[in-house]
């Protein structure tokens, strides 16, 4: 399972910064080396969307560590988005996210 999100924001020179420093505080703190991809980012009415996808050994750690206890939702592709919206949000991002798909 590898869960790709989209994430947007009218500051993308601002928040790709703090959404990778975010990104690689989490695989340091899961001990995963490569655990996420960020890629090509594209504008449209004002804002800049970009994906990220996490990887299989990263998403394991986080759901097996109990990491995501307390994020809201009924499924865990709704747990996970959440967990990681506020992950971001706690390190200072300001992004919007949202789960497309998983792979």
């Amino acid at each position: 399972m590898n869960p790709l999100f989209q994430l947007s924001t009218r500051n993308y020179d601002k928040e790709i910064p703090l959404v990778r420093q975010a990104l690689t505080s989490l695989e340091t703190e899961c001990k995963v080396h490569n655990g996420y991809t960020v890629e090509e980012p594209f504008s449209k009415f004002g804002w800049t969307f970009f994906n990220i996808k996490l990887s299989k050994e990263l998403v394991g750690i986080i759901e097996k560590s109990g990491m995501m206890k307390g994020a809201l939702g009924y499924r865990i592709g709704e747990q996970m988005t959440n967990f990681v919206g506020h992950y971001l949000e706690n390190k200072g991002s300001n992004v919007r996210i949202k789960k497309i798909d998983y792979h």
